[in-house]
């Protein structure tokens, strides 16, 4: 039986505020075209694209009442809250949920206001790639009294754009015919603005396409501005793959917020903002109205393995101070760069304490064992169980704090534990990862960790009195970062890449934080053990459904690693070859001598040779005597 709202809402959050209540029929809308370039079906909400934006208070209870009119399930993620020990809340199928089937609802309830956030967030679905195909839209959370001082404030969202479904897309990158793990290119980038709970509408007196007609999007999308105000400008990268690099001709930034937390003034001229980060910068207007000026939004193109001809990496629209004067465009910048984030220094102090456990976690990509090419941390690639991983830490009672239980890549934290994640980037790309249910400190960055040269690699400064929190942080290649977190918020909480395609492939580990915490304060509601039951789930036990913390039978593991070192049949062929050289040489030498031993008795005399170096092992170091 379906739980009430009433006693949902008791449940989730026993301090009960205003309750902001919203409807979103999730459902396809075909021939959405906001490029220009291509229409093509989405995922959108109540019939329309983009999904609404989400815009409360401090004092709010988020209700989202997600209905799934779409032909599979789905779910919502309310990306970067912390849900305050419901983590079955969060949204992320395989961890927090089964997903919601065809026809059924899901009440979300986001308790913002006993979480004590507030800032830039967005919401996503986070079941089957969806958000690719434009499940996403922007959340804004406003404290009583902002810790800056601005006149007005807009939401920018800035997206990467495919014209072909996800499922088509990832067929073709998980693949036998893609070894190398090319991830899919985007086709194009979006740039469109919010405000107060709306999107603004495209330039007047443009033509944009009818089914997104409604919101202005790249050039035919602009902001409003007067001379002498101060604006905030929330930035928001939606994408699947894309970072961005952002900035405004003609105008100065100040960055004043980054995932939620608020930061002292840092003036900068180029944002760069990979995918799920947000931040808000203060931009002061002109004093003049004699033009207009462009807003740019580059996508990162080192990222892609590829730059099709027919792709525009680089979008822009425009600030407007007076629509009968023309847009000044002072083309790219000179060079891009990264922002140091921990240079950034929250408005609101925490110490750092002292770790009391390190995590180690290595990216690696690889084509496997089974020709495809796959994402692992510590030479593990990620499945989703079978059994959601918070049914799990509820249903196994004292064997709930066995790691193995969970699968592999899953992480038992002890409660109040203070741990470290020494992120690793061994890959050749840059990668962003997001812990759910959390804000990371930021500890230390290394340019190459694994140098011994102090100046690349340096070592962690524990003394820092107030460093940077964040809960989606960027390592560019043979980087690392050293983010910090206290486990105070028990539950099952995903960390992993959140670059989609990477997300698909394996990139992600599971933290079971304080489980038997857990229990005590367990009150998972009943519609969602009969969801899964719905969609064929199991509902309690270990990753596959049974009660035990060592029987993990039926739950997809793998694909593995090449074993490239040397087998039986290889070392048997390098063996025919060595041999069938060696006679080839001897034969020319005893002939050129004058010999007449015969084929056979060289053979032979060669064979004792080889199986004598068997015997010592000194076969290229590749075969030794084995004892049975």
């Amino acid at each position: 039986m379906k739980w009430s709202t009433l006693a949902l809402l008791s449940a989730a959050a026993p301090a009960l505020g205003a309750v902001h209540e919203i409807w979103w029929n999730i459902t396809y809308v075909e021939n959405a075209n906001p490029d220009g370039l291509q229409p093509r079906r989405v995922i959108g909400v109540n019939g329309t694209w983009p999904p609404p934006p989400i815009d409360v208070t401090t004092d709010d209870l988020l209700l989202v009442h997600a209905t799934n009119s779409i032909e599979e399930a789905t779910s919502l993620h309310h990306h970067g809250m912390f849900f305050n020990s419901t983590s079955w809340m969060d949204g992320a199928v395989g961890v927090s949920q089964c997903g919601i089937p065809t026809g059924q609802t899901f009440d979300y309830v986001v308790p913002i206001n006993s979480s004590g956030q507030w800032g830039t967030y967005w919401v996503h679905a986070h079941a089957s790639g969806q958000y690719v195909d434009g499940l996403r839209a922007p959340v804004v959370i406003h404290p009583p009294k902002e810790a800056h001082a601005y006149d007005e404030e807009f939401t920018v969202i800035l997206g990467d754009w495919y014209h072909d479904q996800h499922a088509d897309l990832l067929k073709q990158f998980v693949s036998i015919a893609n070894p190398g793990g090319a991830e899919p290119v985007p086709d194009s980038a979006l740039i469109y603005f919010a405000q107060n709970g709306s999107y603004l509408g495209p330039i007047p007196g443009t033509n944009p396409d009818p089914v997104t007609g409604a919101v202005g999007f790249n050039e035919n999308a602009t902001l409003p501005f007067q001379p002498g105000k101060t604006y905030r400008l929330r930035i928001v990268n939606t994408s699947a793959f894309a970072a961005f690099f952002f900035w405004i001709d003609g105008h100065e930034m100040r960055i004043i917020e980054a995932d939620g937390t608020d930061v002292e003034e840092s003036p900068i001229d180029l944002i760069s903002i990979t995918v799920a980060q947000r931040y808000s910068v203060l931009v002061t207007a002109r004093n003049d109205t004699n033009a207009n000026w462009a807003i740019h939004a580059n996508m990162d193109t080192d990222m892609f393995d590829t730059v099709p001809d027919t792709l525009q990496p680089n979008i822009t629209s425009s600030i407007t101070y007076d629509s009968s004067k023309p847009v000044t465009d002072l083309g790219t910048v000179d060079a891009y760069h990264d922002v140091d984030d921990l240079a950034l220094v929250p408005l609101i102090a925490k110490p750092l304490p002292p770790a009391d456990r390190t995590i180690e976690l290595e990216v690696t990509f690889d084509t496997m064992d089974d020709g495809t090419n796959h994402a692992m941390f510590n030479l593990v690639t990620y499945n989703s169980p079978l059994v959601p991983s918070i049914m799990s830490e509820m249903s196994l009672g004292e064997n709930a704090t066995v790691a193995n239980a969970y699968g592999p890549n899953s992480f038992v934290i002890d409660h109040l534990e203070t741990f470290d994640i020494v992120l690793k980037n061994g890959d050749a790309g840059k990668h962003p990862f997001h812990l759910h249910g959390h804000q990371m400190q930021l500890v230390g960055r290394s340019q190459d960790y694994t140098s011994d040269d102090p100046t690349l690699n340096p070592p962690l400064n524990n003394s820092q009195p107030n460093p940077m929190r964040r809960d989606t942080v960027q390592v560019p290649s043979m980087n690392s970062v050293t983010l910090r977190v206290t486990a105070d918020n028990p539950g099952a909480w995903f960390f992993h890449c959140h670059i989609e395609w990477h997300l698909e492939v394996g990139l992600a580990v599971v933290f079971i934080e304080a489980p038997l915490v857990a229990q005590e304060r367990n009150n998972i509601p009943q519609f969602m053990f009969d969801q899964c039951k719905d969609l064929g789930k199991p509902i309690s036990g270990n990753a596959a459904g049974h009660a035990s913390t060592t029987d993990l039978t039926g739950l997809t593991l793998g694909p593995f690693p090449q074993n490239n070192g040397w087998h039986p049949k290889g070392i048997g062929a390098m063996f025919g070859c060595v041999l069938t050289a060696t006679i080839g040489m001897a034969t020319v030498t005893w002939y050129t001598l004058g010999g007449h031993i015969s084929e056979e008795e060289m053979e032979h005399e060669v064979r004792e040779q080889v199986e004598a170096k068997e015997r010592r092992g000194r076969f290229f170091g590749l075969l030794k005597k084995r004892s049975f």
